[in-house]
């Protein structure tokens, strides 16, 4: 899901730095502008409350001290659940209670599902050509059907599960062999190189070695950009001048980026080219062989999907090129790090709190029957109830998109306040899953709430109809995450396999009392933990299953 890039970084403080030392001439200026203004009537709508801002850059310098949904969440304990700040020359509302986000969702939906494109997103989004940031329109819910019904719709999910399978094999043999050296792994690089490979092998499964090596470090590359904070989108006056040499990182990275991408779909028509001339195509075998379609639909993947799209005259949505790279771009970028950092979060919340530790292992030890002759795998995941209660738990906590996203495209009210159109909407996530007028103790990591009986029995995640706005991790309404069966899927599935197949212990160092240090980045488009996971695994299936 695509989310408001973690403001700021360390840089960006010279940054503004530099800014307000370039400003300070037309400060008279802006000064008198104001005073003649004030003398005007003063408009009718009634915005919502604002701390005090600063000329040309707002609120900026306010973002400096944390990451931006924990800065929200500190102003509307004083000033309210619906806050209104300037980033530079943009005018942002801030969501950050369940019953403010549900009345801007529920009543407005359509009118706030815009979303604002930076720079930087329009040059990896190939002009706005996938779903995720097409303006909202004709052509999006065109694009976000075929997105939910065939690229990301549950058969394909559950076509795809052994690919995802077997890139699994890498992560266990890696931790298996540095708990027979007696060493610490890194969970995090891990992680991130475990998910990195899952996407790609959903996207082509028989893409070349040389692909699946670099795209990793490339997919990392692009994701860090896109969650970037960049002076431009925010501040007028520096346009143009790439003051942090954002757009020159980018293009380099974009031009690698989109090597591997040709890569993958020249490699792919070549075969599609020669099945086709061997009649062997997929929708155009032989009647006879009643076989051969459902083998081939079993091999399909993600480019399978929409190259197949791209050749139909007759679909509702022509695509091109350009938008299949897009589509290939939005599912990576959003689903490869915050899945890995969803997983590190669930894995450090289970270390610092051994008895759900132990209640999620005995459930896991139960599904495959006691003897952990298999490794536990997502067919599972219907008798791991508690697993998925932990699971909803630890998106509650650490959403991977802290923040929401929108833009208005028209005048709104909302708690009592008026949303002027054009205005930048931020959902504050991160908050609301805190939100104590929901949950009791919010920030606890406790399970129990989400299993029958617990006051969140039920509560869902879905971000569409029926949704429960205290917990809104993909977002909500129409520009809900589409990825949320796959995430349901596989997140808790690559957990499971790790609390089943070792013990875990804290390398010296990371805190005391052999806990997992729970702070938080303060950069990137995810919310990831701020330290890298280190940890001692000991295997604890001996023989070892494959992973099959």
């Amino acid at each position: 899901m695509a989310a408001m890039p973690m403001l700021l970084s360390a840089d960006s403080t010279v940054v503004l730095a530099l800014i307000a030392a370039a400003i300070i001439p037309v400060l008279l200026a802006l000064t008198m502008t104001h005073l003649l203004s004030s003398r005007r009537p003063p408009p009718r709508r009634r915005l919502p409350p604002s701390p005090p801002g600063l000329p040309v850059i707002g609120h900026l310098h306010l973002l400096l001290r944390s990451p931006a949904h924990r800065t929200f969440h500190e102003l509307s304990s004083r000033l309210g659940p619906l806050i209104h700040i300037r980033l530079g020359s943009t005018r942002c509302v801030v969501a950050n209670s369940a019953a403010v986000a549900r009345e801007l969702i529920h009543r407005h939906d359509a009118a706030i599902s815009g979303r604002p494109v930076t720079a930087l997103a329009r040059l990896f989004s190939y002009g706005s050509a996938g779903f995720a940031f097409t303006p909202y329109g004709p052509r999006w819910r065109l694009l976000r059907r075929l997105c939910v019904s065939e690229v990301l719709a549950p058969r394909t999910v559950e076509r795809l599960r052994p690919l995802r399978r077997a890139a699994m094999a890498p992560l266990l043999g890696n931790l298996l062999a540095a708990a027979a050296r007696g060493e610490a792994a890194d969970l995090t690089a891990e992680l991130v190189r475990f998910s990195n490979a899952a996407i790609i092998r959903m996207v082509a499964g028989d893409a070349p070695p040389g692909v699946a090596d670099e795209a990793p470090d490339v997919v990392k590359a692009v994701t860090a950009l896109l969650g970037a904070f960049s002076v431009e989108d925010y501040v007028p006056l520096c346009r143009g001048w790439d003051l942090q040499g954002l757009r020159r990182k980018a293009a380099g990275v974009h031009r690698r980026f989109d090597a591997l991408l040709e890569q993958m779909i020249r490699q792919k028509e070549e075969a599609r080219e020669r099945r086709r001339r061997g009649g062997a195509i997929v929708g155009h075998e032989q009647e006879d062989d009643k076989q051969a379609p459902a083998t081939c639909e079993r091999n399909k993947d993600l480019l399978d999907i929409l190259l197949e799209k791209a050749e139909d005259e007759a679909a509702e949505v022509k695509l091109t090129r350009e938008n299949i790279k897009a589509f290939i771009t939005d599912v990576v970028t959003a689903g490869s790090d915050s899945s890995a950092a969803t997983v590190e979060w669930m894995l450090a919340e289970l270390i610092n709190h051994p008895e759900a530790m132990r209640k999620v292992r005995e459930e896991i030890d139960a599904a495959v029957g006691g003897d952990n002759n298999r490794i536990i795998g997502e067919a599972d995941l219907p008798r791991l109830p508690y697993l998925q209660a932990a699971f909803k738990e630890t998106l509650r906590l650490h959403p991977g998109a802290p923040i929401a996203h929108r833009v208005s495209a028209a005048e709104v009210t909302a708690g009592g306040f008026t949303v002027p159109s054009g205005t930048a909407v931020f959902i504050n996530v991160w908050a609301i899953g805190r939100d104590p007028a929901f949950w009791e103790d919010p920030l606890a990591f406790r399970p129990e709430r989400f299993m029958p009986g617990g006051a969140a029995a039920g509560v869902g995640v879905e971000p569409r109809g029926g949704q429960h706005f205290q917990l809104m991790p993909f977002g909500g309404g129409r520009r809900g995450c589409p990825g949320v069966g796959l995430a349901m899927q596989s997140v808790p599935a690559v957990l499971a396999a790790l609390v089943q197949c070792f013990d875990w212990a804290v390398v010296d160092g990371e805190t005391g009392g052999g806990l997992v240090d729970m702070e938080e980045s303060d950069v990137g488009l995810v919310c990831a933990r701020k330290h890298s996971l280190l940890l001692r695994p000991t295997a604890r299936l001996n023989p070892f299953p494959a992973v099959v």
